[in-house]
């Protein structure tokens, strides 16, 4: 059961993904910089219980149980079975996520901007960023750890407080510099002890935190633009943001494919024979769209500090199933860099609220 959510999520509602987190990059996150401290959830809250629970805890559980299986999957799929085409089961996931999203305008459970000429135009240099942030976590988690991962996505927190002292003249307290510091330190830290430390694959996770930062810098700056050019004159909601980036993102990608010469040899793939491959594949495109639900009907049960401490939360225990289901090799220094740099994203939470 799905409620729709009766507010339209911002973008000050939004963070650089997937967490966007190896999602579809359109979850809906709560900025560095407001956090909205609300004390009772919104008044349209449902006050009621689902299979015993009340609405919020229910809706949060799906949340995070979206959120991280969305990561293991796609861990899944592109480590443990040998494919070696990262830009096709991305064209793939988008493409599935093009055709879900429009069976669910069908039906009426969304409301879908049309495509639109001026529209296409001014997102479409947003829709590059998003290409780069989504092909860039793919590659970096095809090579690095979940664990190691997950640390590393907090460094974008960071690229992107930067961002917004250059470019918007924010300022933020010496506390919350210190909590940023301290995850690029665990994040280096864990890197220098990782067993299984690849420069290719940390480079892409590298160019992940330059492109997610840049996802969320950009897209603050283009919302307000394209109010002007949307049907009802409001800035673009949740749902048509998942259409728009993923429709526009299949030729960049298709692109991809060809340069990395992907298309070659894609069909001879012995992973493309393989029955739990293909279900692993499309349950990591079904989930990541199912993302943009559970997220949406979290935000709109709960107060935005707490959906964002929630989502923070959440990677405890995706590093955790990811290190012991993947068997991924650790050390002492390194499983203490992880805890460190995971026990740094939620203190941001909390630092950032206060400040």
């Amino acid at each position: 059961m799905w409620t729709s959510p009766n507010r339209t999520v911002t973008h000050k509602d939004k963070l650089h993904t997937g967490e966007g987190d190896m999602e579809r990059g359109s979850t809906p996150r709560v900025t560095p910089e407001k956090l909205d401290d609300e004390s009772k959830p919104p008044k349209h809250a449902a006050k009621t219980h689902i299979m015993g629970l009340p609405t919020v805890l229910f809706s949060g559980i799906c949340y995070c149980m979206a959120s991280g299986s969305m990561v293991l999957l796609n861990k899944h799929a592109l480590a443990s079975f040998d494919f070696h085409a990262p830009s096709a089961l991305l064209f793939f996931q988008c493409a599935m996520a093009v055709v879900l999203v429009k069976i669910c305008e069908l039906f009426g459970l969304v409301k879908l901007q049309p495509l639109k000429l001026d529209l296409v135009t001014i997102w479409f240099p947003v829709n590059l960023i998003f290409v780069g942030m989504i092909g860039t976590s793919f590659y970096a988690l095809k090579e690095v750890g979940v664990g190691m991962v997950t640390v590393w996505k907090n460094l974008s927190n960071f690229v992107t407080a930067v961002g917004d002292v250059a470019i918007y003249k924010k300022s933020y307290s010496l506390g919350v510099w210190s909590v940023l510091c301290l995850m690029m330190a665990s994040a280096v830290v864990g890197a220098s002890t990782d067993s299984k430390f690849s420069w290719h694959g940390y480079t892409w996770q590298a160019a992940n935190c330059i492109f997610t930062s840049a996802y969320a810098l950009y897209l603050r700056s283009v919302m307000d633009k394209v109010a002007e050019h949307t049907t009802n004159k409001q800035k673009m909601d949740e749902f048509s943001m998942v259409y728009y980036n993923n429709l526009l993102s299949l030729p960049p990608v298709l692109a991809l494919m060809i340069a990395f010469g992907e298309h070659q040899n894609l069909l001879a793939q012995p992973a493309l024979q393989n029955p739990v491959f293909l279900g692993v594949a499309s349950m990591g495109g079904l989930i990541g769209f199912a993302i943009s639900f559970s997220s949406l009907w979290f935000l709109s049960q709960t107060t935005a500090t707490i959906y964002s401490l929630v989502g923070a939360l959440n990677k405890i225990p995706v590093a955790i199933v990811g290190l012991v289901g993947f068997k991924e090799p650790t050390n002492p220094q390194n499983l203490a860099s992880i805890i460190i740099g995971l026990a740094a994203g939620v203190l941001f939470v909390r630092v950032k609220q206060r400040s």
